[in-house]
């Protein structure tokens, strides 16, 4: 059985020889200029070949380092050409996207044109999905969870910071007189079933718990914020989702107070795809097109 160089061995070597120099090549390499000299040595022993000559500050080839360097070249930007045309090849296929419905709704879909017409070679489909059981399906690339960004086999990568916000219709706060939070107790609280965090927020502005529990309690955050806008109650919304309906009018903040929370929505893939063309392409986008948005909000002034 033939027995292969070590493959860090002539990763070494071919940039060593390339600009004749082991502290260039060490740069190239991020390691340190007597890693690249172990490297090199350990491959001249393997081979039974001196490659270099080394004169005091410079390094030249061998008559056979140079023969050798020319082949693994040519080898090298082979393997790069193969490597480019399988990137090119999964940034074209199909993405399959698992989202939980809201986020899909109010924050994920309407944006969606903006990835189209950056990436029109690569397909999104897109899963609504609930239930959250920490491991991707064969059928999802990516997905979106709400949670604390722990879950096994999977990398995650944190989008929004997440701050909750009282919102609701602007005839109905017109109708209501608030003047401090504490006025909210009295009137009909919506509650999102995936936070509910309203006693959280009643105790960051000091007051005590709701004296109305009561209330329709929605499975999905889109539910409240629509029961919100239709005057049917007070919302605490996530201040993302939320922006589309306050923007439009259909909505106002009635507090500035706003409950930062240590769950988010993430972008998740699995740990050993997260490099792959088409999933490194949707997560780049995403995760910029977040960065901008953050800073947009900045809410850690307020």
């Amino acid at each position: 059985m033939r027995k292969l160089p070590p493959l860090n061995a002539l990763k070494s070597f071919e940039a060593a020889a390339r600009h004749l120099s082991f502290t260039k090549a060490a740069e190239e390499l991020f390691v340190t200029q007597a890693a690249v000299s172990h490297q090199v040595k350990a491959l001249e022993e393997f081979l039974q070949i001196k490659l270099f000559i080394r004169r005091n500050r410079t390094l030249l080839l061998t008559e056979e380092g140079q023969a050798y360097y020319l082949q693994l070249r040519d080898i090298f930007a082979q393997l790069i050409q193969a490597t480019d045309k399988l990137r090119l090849v999964s940034e074209k296929g199909a993405l399959t996207v698992s989202v939980p419905p809201s986020f899909a709704i109010l924050w994920f879909v309407p944006r969606l044109s903006s990835f189209r017409e950056a990436h029109p070679d690569m397909d999104i489909r897109i899963k609504a999905v609930d239930e959250i059981t920490g491991s991707l399906t064969d059928d999802v690339d990516v997905a979106i969870y709400y949670g604390d960004g722990r879950w096994p086999g999977v990398k995650s990568y944190r989008l929004h910071k997440e701050y909750l916000w009282p919102v609701c219709s602007p005839i109905l706060a017109e109708r209501m007189k608030l003047k401090t939070p504490a006025d909210l107790l009295q009137h009909t609280l919506l509650h999102d079933e995936t936070r509910n965090a309203w006693n959280d927020w009643f105790e960051m502005v000091g007051e005590k718990k709701p004296i109305k529990d009561g209330g329709p309690v929605f499975s999905h955050s889109s539910l409240a914020l629509q029961a919100a806008v239709h005057g049917q109650g007070i919302a605490l919304a996530n201040h993302v989702l939320a922006k589309p309906e306050i923007d439009s009018g259909h909505l106002i903040r009635i507090f500035p107070q706003a409950l930062r929370r240590n769950k988010a929505f993430y972008l998740v893939c699995r740990d050993n795809q997260s490099e792959i063309g088409k999933i490194a392409t949707f997560r780049n986008w995403i995760m910029q097109l977040v960065h901008e948005e953050e800073r947009a909000f900045d809410l850690e002034s307020e």
